[in-house]
């Protein structure tokens, strides 16, 4: 089956699922963030970092490829809905500019929205990440330290991404931070409860896009010979790094890795399957420093809810049913690029229209 029939055959799974199914924003096909990258070249040094990834520790929290349900991308804020000023984050006065949105900025947030692992609009962003993601129509809002109070949202970054925009290789801009630390979007990334009920029962059939996984910095490759701030670094399809503090021999940011096309399979279910799959054709991206490695979407707003569909926070790690349990030695690592030192000098890349080609490399992926 080539790229052509996959993204086929995730847009008639999508079109399957109840009108009040929530499945998360997309963007264009020719994204980055679909490309098929099953038979992509591995990187030459792929055994390498993996190994060294393993002797760190490997993932984060003793080792366990464990699900993160916190975070929550509210599905369409309708036409009307407030727009709330930002303001930089309280006490510090931090904004990351010109990293993201200029200020005056503004986004729409609904009365019944919530903050990552909140039920509402407060949020403890002295100590927490508080994410807001709320998408309208062709644009996707992604807030990170933020606080809604006094009717005005007070945070450290808002990235505003285009829906209908296929970006160039540097994203929003090189060397540009945004909601995550890698640059990257964050909902399109997640993996949501609608998008796998509306696969499960369809044959060898997977999610169509990259997961967001993260590592504890410790284990993120630093290397003071590329020029970069304090020896970090990143690979696409990153545009930043954060604080990566581990060997120079092991995975960088934004790296993009494989599930192991001979991953045994047995003993998962049929949407932990799906899962799988996915991260055998779309693989894994690393977007941030922390110690659960997988971010699914609550189901707080998806008609699907996961303990029906029996996913839990150990499925890949409580080795149930005799299932393997998922492990960083199971993954490769794919040739994105070079890496690129970090100089924290933000050159924002302005996309303002939506038939930008992306030279993703993939081309010729099945």
């Amino acid at each position: 089956m080539n790229t052509t029939h996959r993204l086929l055959l995730a847009a008639c799974c999508l079109a399957c699922l109840p009108a009040s199914a929530n499945p998360p924003p997309r963007f264009p096909a020719g994204s980055v963030w679909h490309q098929n990258i099953a038979s992509a070249p591995l990187h030459p040094n792929s055994t390498s970092m993996i190994n060294t990834l393993v002797g760190l520790g490997g993932w984060g929290n003793g080792n366990k490829f464990q699900i993160d349900f916190s975070l929550q991308t509210y599905p369409e804020a309708a036409p009307g809905t407030p727009m709330r000023t930002i303001v930089p984050h309280l006490g510090s006065g931090e904004y990351y500019s010109p990293d993201c949105e200029p200020l005056p900025a503004s986004m729409p947030v609904p009365a019944d929205a919530a903050f990552e692992g909140q039920g509402g609009l407060s949020c403890d962003n002295d100590n927490e990440d508080c994410h807001l993601l709320v998408k309208q129509g062709n644009l996707l809002y992604e807030l990170y330290s933020g606080n809604y109070s006094g009717g005005v949202l007070n945070a450290r970054c808002l990235a505003i991404w285009k829906l209908n925009a296929v970006y160039p290789p540097e994203g929003r801009g090189e060397h540009c931070t945004s909601a995550d630390a890698a640059g990257f979007p964050i909902a399109p990334l997640l993996v949501n409860a609608d998008e796998i009920a509306a696969n499960v029962g369809v044959a060898n059939s997977d999610l169509g896009h990259a997961i967001r996984f993260v590592l504890p910095n410790a284990r993120m490759a630093r290397d003071t010979s590329l020029g970069g701030v304090g020896g970090r670094l990143y690979v696409r399809p990153a545009s930043h790094a954060g604080n990566p503090t581990g060997p120079t021999g092991t995975v960088p940011y934004g790296v993009r890795m494989r599930l192991k096309s001979n991953f045994n399979m047995a003993g998962y279910s049929a949407a932990a399957q799906v899962i799988l799959r996915t991260m055998q054709r779309y693989g894994i991206v690393l977007s941030d420093g922390g110690n659960i490695a997988l971010t699914f979407e609550t189901d707080r707003y998806t008609t699907a809810k996961w303990n029906t569909l029996g996913i839990t926070a150990q499925t890949f790690f409580n080795g149930a049913n005799g299932s393997t349990p998922v492990l960083v030695s199971h993954f490769e690592v794919i040739d994105t690029g070079a890496r690129i030192g970090e100089t924290w000098d933000c050159v924002p890349s302005n996309v303002t229209v939506t038939d930008l080609i992306f030279a993703h490399g993939f081309e010729n992926a099945p």
